[in-house]
């Protein structure tokens, strides 16, 4: 039976819904926030154009550059630690047994639960008063920490709750590239002397270079997504020191009643994301060729 199509219009058809679903779901909901953007509108009276109005006070409040900062600080510390904790669970737990597959099952485990319920866990363990953490503190000694209550600490706080979800998913991702290495290379170069570290620097990692850039990038995509854990654990505060770019499109449209200041900050959340995307995947890229290179 053969696979190539019978008519040349057959791989469009096959692309369509695809298409078709991208276009209403993600394309157009785009357009709309991006004509918005030129309007002010607060959902009780009709819309009126007001050009660059809308970037302009987001630029002259300094609201949409502490935005952006505090949302790629708290990108830069959910990839940096989702990576890196992934990578090594997923070195640690690549071998057989059951104690290895419990382990991996729990681990990926945090992944598959709500975003809610691990923010009300959260919510709860690092509670001041009654917190197990705190509890925890106070047994050894220790001073507790308001570590949701601190603008110096939430935003690390948060970071690390959303680490704590979504290590299992870099660690699987890990864990497929690792099954593709051939054994033989690896045994080949332990029998020339090769020490794990070297095994690990010469081989492992360049051949891992392409998962590390995927689960970077979708790492990256989810962490600027951030919403529920912000909603239900800190709501912005304090003093707006978690709030970040999709928490304060929530509040412009649902408390602010400013339909077209969200539009704009949508806009800037797209531009900046895809900026950010495209300059990860190409450090990614050079310095997978560098690596050939050489």
């Amino acid at each position: 039976m053969s696979l190539r199509p019978t008519r040349a219009w057959h791989p469009y058809a096959m692309l369509a819904p695809t298409v078709i679903v991208l276009g209403l779901f993600f394309l157009l909901p785009l357009a709309l926030a991006f004509h918005q953007s030129f309007h002010a509108w607060d959902l009780l009276t009709p819309p009126r154009p007001v050009g660059l109005a809308n970037y302009r006070a987001l630029w002259a409040s300094g609201e949409l550059v502490e935005i952006a900062a505090r949302t790629l600080g708290y990108g830069v510390l959910v990839v940096s630690f989702s990576l890196s904790f992934g990578l090594g669970l997923a070195l640690l737990l690549d071998r057989e047994g059951r104690l290895y597959a419990f382990v991996r099952g729990a681990v990926f485990s945090a992944y598959v639960v709500s975003w809610v319920a691990v923010a009300l866990l959260w919510l709860w363990l690092l509670d001041p008063q009654s917190g197990l953490v705190a509890r925890a503190a106070r047994g050894v000694g220790l001073p507790g920490v308001d570590w949701l209550g601190d603008p110096d600490l939430v935003l690390f706080t948060l970071a690390g709750v959303t680490v704590w979800k979504i290590t299992g998913y870099a660690m699987v991702c890990f864990l497929a590239g690792l099954q593709d290495i051939p054994r033989s290379v690896l045994e080949a170069a332990a029998l020339d002397g090769a020490t794990p570290w070297l095994r690990f620097r010469r081989i492992v990692w360049p051949l891992l270079r392409p998962t590390a850039a995927f689960v970077g990038t979708t790492s990256l995509i989810l962490s600027f997504q951030a919403f529920d854990v912000v909603r239900v654990m800190t709501q912005g505060g304090p003093v707006r020191a978690s709030t970040i770019f999709v928490y304060a499109i929530y509040e412009q449209v649902f408390v602010n009643l400013r339909v077209g200041r969200a539009s704009a900050l949508t806009v800037v959340f797209f531009v900046m994301l895809v900026g950010l995307t495209a300059l990860q995947l190409r450090v990614w890229q050079k310095r997978s060729n560098g690596r050939v290179e050489t």
